[in-house]
């Protein structure tokens, strides 16, 4: 039953995701998913572009208007620790986990607490196919045990919604046009929709009849024709495109 509530949360988050036509939309639909999944504050940010010169070019964020502002004016993006973690890999980092032996980080965080930005924090790096760098974070001013709990149960999700909103702030912006992939086969499509759906390739196989080996290879062959890194992007990338619709 869980499991199937988090997908219904995941299908629900990009469906409203997939009907912002605009920065505007955008932002209703970051306020939108962060009520549904409890979170204080939800913020998309486009660090770096593929071939393009410039700071920061474009985000979408529920933070209060008058710490963005203040964030803009201070040029914070300079000393903002969370800023650095779009050098990481793919998975989400812990707030927990950021750098603050800097007495002007401690002081910048403190301000940034002072605004509700939130006591806790995740941020998932995501890198497009031509280079492009993104940072998707959530907030919360939960206790730490709670804080814990929520993160361990929207990890994936966040994962995911963290990809689509990088496909979906590039072509909202202008700065990029959709991209143009390789077909998916039909069994490429079904392994892709049914991990999605929170499915391990063991029961992948299992539901399809066919080897575990096969299904790995189906998910290998969609990544690379989708041209994504990870099975994430893979996901919301298929989603983005409507070739599969997760539950």
């Amino acid at each position: 039953m869980e499991n199937q509530q988090r997908r219904s949360r995941l299908a629900w988050s990009l469906a409203i995701l997939r009907k912002a036509d605009s920065e505007a939309d955008l932002n209703v639909a970051l306020a939108d998913i962060r009520g549904r999944y409890q979170f204080a504050h939800l913020v998309f940010l486009l660090v770096r572009l593929a071939n393009r010169t410039g700071t920061y070019p474009w985000y979408c964020t529920t933070y209060p208007e008058e710490w963005t502002s203040l964030y803009h004016r201070n040029n914070y993006f300079e000393i903002d620790p969370v800023i650095e973690l779009y050098k990481t890999g793919f998975l989400p980092v812990d707030w927990s986990s950021l750098d603050r032996r800097s007495a002007r980080t401690r002081s910048f965080l403190q301000e940034a607490n002072a605004f509700g930005v939130g006591r806790h924090g995740v941020t998932v790096p995501v890198r497009g196919p031509s280079g492009e760098r993104s940072l998707f974070s959530a907030t919360s001013n939960l206790s730490g045990r709670e804080w814990r709990k929520l993160r361990a149960s929207s990890s994936h999700e966040l994962q995911v919604l963290s990809c689509y909103l990088h496909e979906k702030a590039l072509t909202v912006s202008g700065l990029r046009k959709s991209g143009v992939y390789r077909k998916l086969s039909r069994r490429e499509q079904e392994c892709l929709q049914l991990i999605s759906s929170g499915l391990v390739p063991k029961r992948i196989a299992t539901r399809l009849q066919i080897s575990e080996d096969a299904v790995r290879l189906y998910l290998r062959l969609a990544r690379r024709k989708l041209d994504a890194a990870t099975i994430y992007q893979a996901i919301a990338r298929a989603s983005f495109l409507e070739l599969i619709q997760p539950e």
